[in-house]
């Protein structure tokens, strides 16, 4: 019965401490705080997909990047959202095959290392979604294309002792319009890409 006892003891503890540090996320997009955000590295996930052989969706994952964001709930149009993505960061689980795609033929990294985006314009799409314009500068050509934006809340965080803001992104364009067309249709043209991350004001 003792041991019964400590265990509720501690079980219950662990779950007050968990209470304690859990923020009181603030969903409610024109409270959110306006301010210069930078991108929190370790909470942040950059994800592509693209078909293969008209089968099967292909997941890739970018482990290096970050971002910054500047950001009035009262002028969502002046938001400026600025990411740069490491390209040599790629993570397939396929050491060879990314090896392949570093080459000239795909990423040409020696030549490109980073990809960059820069908001041009921002609209919105429901009460906590927008749709981010945006210049992409990769292997060499700069396009616009669109990603649609949605806030999740902001919170106070304890343990970064910073207020942060969580959203996630997603959006897709052609990778023949940045001169990366070798064999299409085998290997799709579309890339899709979905981010997640938390920003943490500055």
């Amino acid at each position: 019965m003792k041991k019964i006892a400590l265990f509720t003891l501690v079980l219950f503890s662990l779950t007050a401490c968990v209470s304690l540090i859990t923020p009181t996320v603030q969903p409610e997009f024109l409270k959110l705080k306006s301010g210069e955000y930078s991108l929190d590295k370790s909470h942040g996930s950059l994800l592509f997909k693209i078909q293969h052989l008209g089968l099967s969706t292909y997941v890739g994952r970018f482990n290096s990047f970050d971002a910054t964001l500047e950001f009035d709930p009262d002028n969502i149009a002046g938001a400026k959202l600025d990411a740069i993505i490491d390209i040599d960061s790629l993570d397939i689980n396929n050491p060879s095959l990314k090896t392949d795609l570093m080459d000239s033929t795909w990423f040409h990294q020696a030549k490109y290392p980073q990809a960059k985006f820069s908001t041009l314009s921002v609209k919105p799409i429901n009460e906590n979604s927008f749709e981010f314009i945006g210049n992409l500068d990769w292997r060499g050509v700069v396009k616009p294309i669109s990603l649609q934006v949605t806030f999740h809340g902001g919170a106070n965080n304890i343990l970064t002792g910073k207020y942060t803001l969580g959203f996630s992104a997603s959006g897709a364009f052609k990778r023949s319009d940045f001169g990366m067309d070798a064999y299409i249709p085998l290997v799709g043209d579309e890339v899709k890409v979905e981010a997640e991350a938390e920003f943490l004001k500055n």
